[in-house]
């Protein structure tokens, strides 16, 4: 028996065709993505339409294709990380952040990663595939079902978590389409990140599609033989090149670009490093956001102290940069991105060798 499609699967115009051969009025689609997006957890949730229609949608569709597997707790209940499963097997990661002024979803955008970053946990499994966008709208949706019964509403998006979104380019952007759409989620694009570690062709064409995303560089280090070992898709796009299209734009969509730091521990946190990142982007619309690592087993590579994040803030400050210190979430809930998927597949693994 073949599996029944997600209704998100469907865009809004093939879903008022699908209710239309069935004479049923086309504003019922703005009635079922109200619902979806106020969290319905299933058709018969959605009380004001009809119950025979209700029937016949649980028959023909899914309210989602994600299933959770692993959900684990940080920081007093303020993160929340699930593992959900993927038709097909495969599994991601989506880690909700709750703030006092913001409630904010890390969304993954591919099973795994092809760029092969040394110091991220999930690019040490093999790569899966390119999630749908339906996918991916579906772990901002379940965000949205877990947050009102704690007074509080999904606001923030970033693609920052399993996968590099300008690889997966259609998916990720017709998704933050659907976030932003007001008739779903209406989370406005200028509260939405999306992160890359450097596809130039893919960066110039977010900058023509007339959504006002910020744009979020992995750099990680500011020259060119270093950041080819931390980052090896710069072999293909030296940093230069990278920070000139990343510039572009931002004079494009007047949108200033994060450039994302994961401080290594006598890697690229020294002076050298600061005076190199400020060459590179002083004078330019950008903002460097500091990120502690968060320790993966198997690597080489260790967070700095406190002392040494503060020192290499203020060596970052006095090359005239703006600078904050991302703060770290979930340190005892399986915190880097890619480490709950680790954990439950090293379970599943003992499991099946008993």
């Amino acid at each position: 028996m073949t599996e029944r499609p997600p209704i998100l699967s469907i865009s809004a115009r093939e879903l008022e065709a699908w209710l239309s051969s069935r004479d049923v009025p086309t504003y019922r689609r703005k009635q079922l993505w109200g619902w979806l997006a106020r969290g319905a957890a299933s058709f018969d949730d959605m009380r004001d339409i009809p119950k025979p229609l209700r029937a016949e949608l649980d028959h023909e569709f899914r309210i989602t294709s994600l299933r959770p597997v692993a959900v684990s707790q940080a920081d007093r209940g303020l993160t929340t990380k699930t593992l959900y499963e993927l038709d097909g097997g495969h599994s991601v990661e989506a880690v909700v952040m709750r703030y006092a002024d913001r409630s904010t979803l890390c969304i993954s955008s591919q099973a795994g990663c092809p760029i092969g970053c040394p110091f991220c946990a999930t690019g040490k499994f093999p790569f899966g595939r390119n999630l749908k966008s339906h996918e991916i709208v579906e772990q901002a949706l379940d965000a949205a079902r877990m947050l009102p019964a704690e007074g509080r509403r999904l606001s923030h998006v970033v693609f920052m978590g399993m996968g590099e979104p300008m690889a997966n380019y259609q998916a990720v952007v017709e998704s933050v389409r659907r976030i932003s759409d007001p008739e779903l989620l209406a989370i406005s694009p200028r509260r939405v990140v999306i992160s890359t570690s450097g596809l130039i062709p893919r960066i110039d064409q977010l900058g023509q599609e007339k959504l006002a995303v910020t744009l979020a560089i992995s750099l990680h280090a500011a020259r060119d033989d270093l950041r080819d070992v931390l980052v090896p898709i710069n072999r293909k796009y030296p940093v230069a090149d990278l920070v000139a299209s990343a510039q572009s734009y931002a004079d494009r969509t007047s949108r200033r670009v994060s450039y994302e730091w994961v401080l290594l521990a006598g890697v690229n946190d020294t002076e050298r490093d600061a005076a190199e990142l400020g060459r590179l982007l002083r004078g330019k619309l950008a903002h460097v956001n500091l990120i502690p690592f968060n320790p993966v087993d198997d690597t080489p590579y260790r967070a700095p102290d406190r002392g040494g994040v503060r020192r290499f803030r203020q060596l970052v400050e006095a090359q005239g940069l703006n600078v904050t210190v991302r703060d770290t979430r979930g340190r005892e809930a399986d915190a880097a991105c890619g480490q709950l998927h680790e954990r439950v597949m090293r379970e599943r693994s003992a499991v099946t060798a008993s």
